[in-house]
């Protein structure tokens, strides 16, 4: 019985995923303009972010969606198609849930954020750190 609700899960995860990237595609959100100085402090504050997901992952989509909203330079990591960063993801936060937010603090500590919300709820709060920090 588990064979068979897997693979029809699956088999919807073939048919929807491929929809839920063409609505995503034909959506783009438009970031936002900055000046080059501005964006760069953004970038700087950013460097430091690694982004965990499963492409067709509606959660990972709208989480992506917000990056691209708020016109963040955040790299992200297939924690489905490639194995290292699936093993990181699995070490490092303890479970393998995207999306997830690696943050590497200024002492080198590492933390690991999950959930769609709190992901974007931190990059807005952080955006808005970022801009106001001139230095």
């Amino acid at each position: 019985m588990r064979l068979i609700i897997r693979y029809f899960f699956k088999g919807v995860h073939a048919i929807v995923g491929p929809i839920l990237l063409t609505v995503d595609w034909l959506t783009t959100p438009r970031g936002i303009k900055r000046s080059p100085d501005e964006q760069q402090r953004i970038d700087k504050h950013t460097k430091n972010l690694v982004m965990y997901q499963f492409f067709t992952c509606p959660f990972c989509i709208k989480t992506r969606r917000a990056i691209k909203r708020l016109s963040l330079n955040i790299e992200t990591r297939d924690a489905l198609g490639h194995a290292p960063s699936r093993q990181q993801l699995l070490e490092g936060g303890g479970v393998i849930q995207v999306p997830c937010l690696r943050i590497t603090t200024e002492d080198d500590g590492v933390e690991w954020l999950y959930e769609s919300n709190e992901i974007i709820k931190y990059l807005e709060e952080s955006l808005l750190k970022g801009v106001g920090d001139k230095s």
